[in-house]
């Protein structure tokens, strides 16, 4: 359920993977598939590899640190970084790409910390992309196909009839289980469409109302002067905090399977001092209002959420082999175990989210889903109206669609209409895509934490050739070495995502490089591919800019894997200038501070000129300064408060979906 957007396809490396300098092309080893090759590097070696690879192929790479800690990155015939990866300190690192161009391609293996080591270099798949749709999903699931790691399963159906099913890989590391297409797995934050519907069947029945104001179910809400309603719950659009992003700022280790309970969703937003945007005014995707529908429908209906579940939704479709895990320490039978790599190289099962129920918690298979998506077209409980207001895409008070209904995304996919939920657990992920226009569908399950889900955008252009992907005339025809690099000022600026306002993509320019940034990730070069769209080196993704009438940049068009994510232009005069504080300001922001609403201290120190922001849980944070009284930690941000001398008093932390949430200095 923690979702957030991911990289190209496979393995683990940040989205906007960072673009690094490459060495020329001299006399090196040629990697062959079934031949290992050996090497060794220290702080400073680069370790130099070549293969031959045609364009749009399948290449994998396994490294094995032998011991030592070695990062790898594949160059592009034209000396660009295509892919890269430093996962782990131990064990083994593994490339998964498909490559763009054809020729001599350079693999690079260097020192992942300071003293490197040495290494086994195996190419373990290099071959074109297969035509036969079943074929490239092989390909691409490669790296779960394996009996020592964890797997992946995928469903593709079309007319009612299902057109490939299969699974592969390890469900059970501990007992040596398969995956198979019968296997229930977690499928995270793909389950609040079945929250929605829940919703909808009671205001189908008189029991409910989406104008509803959420306190007439749930009195014990604060009263924040404004209604938040049902239909905000379900639309994220309450104002209210996410619960597993703030509490993540208290210390609590999400990521390490601290338990989280259902009874949290309510004193969390009674210590809100306010809401963070008016009721209906803001998309921010949230966990506490799925939550929180969850206890709406279990008071109204008189009855517990999972068994509602079972007797009104799962029993009539026919899922028989689909339930709500209403508690994670219950364990279900059958189902997958998720597992995370750790530094260390070492599979972990850390267990699921606690406190997910309505936000996520569902265990279902390949086969009910399919089952799902059939009923949504032709539904054997509740109506076609209620599903269609589903999937209608709610409209902010200032008239911009959020592209989400209730549960559902909807968007386009490459001009075809598509109806798609992804979602991530501790350790699983999940993605369900609908083409109503096709009659067609996609899930796809993973319980590998590392596994990008949005590959089922992909598998779905090879399966339905009504998605493939349509090259333009004027784009093929573009030539890079005839753009005028200054022309590129016009789109500098920052462009926070509609559907994330934290996240942020800023385009800059210097000299002739072209450069985009993500929210406390790397520069990334960009080339053009006509004169208002780019692709990112080393990152399967490309932006577009729009224009309004008046022929003013408005906004970017971040698109990856198939989706397409508006990000609105802010307004130049919110950008402040860059600031650097002396050492002095850095002593004099040193301190203890205390979040009354979190009930939580953090501390500031001075590490080596730095200012690190510590909590006694969590791992030290280096802040950067990024503005005035501003810093930047990877996806946290804080904004000092001054008194009227100047005097630091306290700060302001915005995290993801959780903002404006005020520490006070206590010494």
């Amino acid at each position: 359920m923690l979702e957030g957007l991911h990289p190209s396809i496979m393995r683990p490396y940040p989205l906007l993977a960072g673009l690094l300098a490459a060495g020329p092309l001299a006399a090196q080893p040629a990697l062959t598939t079934g031949t290992p090759l050996s090497g060794t590097v220290s702080a400073k070696d680069t370790a130099r590899f070549t293969l031959r690879a045609d364009s749009a192929s399948v290449v994998r790479i396994k490294v094995d640190q032998q011991p030592g800690n070695v990062a790898v990155r594949l160059m592009g015939p034209k000396n660009t970084v295509i892919g890269a990866v430093n996962a782990t300190s131990a064990g083994y690192e593994e490339l998964h790409l498909v490559t763009r161009e054809s020729g001599t391609h350079q693999l690079q293996v260097t020192a992942g910390d300071s003293t490197g080591g040495a290494f086994r270099v195996s190419l373990l798949m290099n071959e074109k992309f297969a035509a036969d749709p079943k074929r490239h999903t092989d390909q691409l699931l490669a790296p779960w196909n394996r009996p020592d790691g964890p797997g992946a399963a995928v469903a593709v159906w079309r007319g009612g009839k299902t057109v490939f099913a299969k699974a592969y890989g390890m469900a059970n590391l501990g007992y040596d289980i398969p995956f198979t297409v019968s296997t229930p797995t977690n499928i995270g934050s793909t389950s609040k469409q079945f929250t929605a519907f829940a919703v909808m069947l009671l205001v189908e029945e008189g029991k409910l109302s989406l104008d509803d104001d959420v306190r007439k179910h749930i009195p014990e809400l604060k009263d924040f002067g404004q209604t938040v309603t049902v239909r905000n719950l379900i639309t994220h659009t309450t104002g209210y905090r996410e619960l597993y992003n703030s509490l993540v700022l208290t210390g609590r280790r999400i990521d390490e399977s601290d338990y989280v309970g259902r009874e949290e969703y309510i004193p969390l937003v009674q210590r809100q001092p306010a809401l963070q945007n008016a009721p209906g005014a803001e998309f921010n995707y949230n966990n506490t209002a799925f939550g929180l529908a969850a206890m709406i429908v279990s008071r109204v209906s008189k009855m517990p959420f999972d068994e509602f579940m079972a007797k009104r939704v799962f029993g009539p479709v026919g899922m028989t082999h689909t339930r709500v895990r209403a508690d994670v320490r219950v364990p279900v039978k059958g189902a997958t175990v998720g597992y995370s790599r750790s530094d260390k190289g070492v599979w972990r099962d850390l267990g699921d989210l606690g406190g997910s129920m309505g936000a996520g918690g569902i265990y279902t298979t390949l086969g009910d889903l399919q089952l799902w998506a059939q009923h949504l077209a032709n539904p054997k409980v509740g109506t076609k109206a209620s599903i269609a207001q589903m999937m209608t895409p709610f409209t902010l008070k200032d008239g911009k669609s959020t592209s989400y209904g209730f549960g559902l995304f909807v968007d386009t996919q490459n001009g075809q209409k598509r109806v798609q939920h992804g979602g991530a657990d501790v350790s699983h992920r999940s993605m369900l895509a609908l083409y109503p226009d096709l009659d067609a569908g996609i899930t796809v399950q993973s319980n590998d934490g590392a596994f990008d889900s949005s590959i089922a955008f992909r598998l779905a252009e090879v399966f339905f050739p009504e998605l493939a992907p349509k090259k333009a005339a004027s784009t093929a025809a573009f030539d890079a070495s005839k753009y005028d690099v200054k022309k590129f000022d016009e789109f500098a600026g920052q462009y926070p995502l509609d559907a994330a306002p934290a996240f942020v993509l800023t385009f800059s320019r210097s000299g002739d490089t072209l450069f985009t940034q993500a929210t406390g990730q790397q520069k990334i070069r960009m080339v053009p591919t006509s004169d208002s769209s780019f692709a990112l080196q080393g990152v399967v993704a490309s932006v577009e800019f729009v224009r309004d009438a008046a022929k003013k940049v408005t906004a970017a068009i971040l698109v990856q894997n198939g989706a397409r994510q508006r990000a609105t232009r802010q307004a130049a005069t919110a950008a402040a200038a860059a600031w650097t504080p002396s050492a002095a300001d850095l002593t004099a922001m040193s301190g203890r501070y205390f979040s009354d609403e979190l009930e939580t201290f953090w501390e500031f120190v001075v590490v080596n000129g730095k200012l690190v922001a510590r909590q006694r849980r969590s791992a030290d944070m280096t802040l950067s300064p990024t503005a005035k009284d501003t810093f930047n930690g990877g996806a946290i941000t804080v904004q000092l408060e001054r008194d009227r001398i100047g005097q630091v008093i306290g700060f302001y932390v915005n995290v993801a979906r959780s903002r404006d949430i005020r520490f006070e200095r206590v010494r």
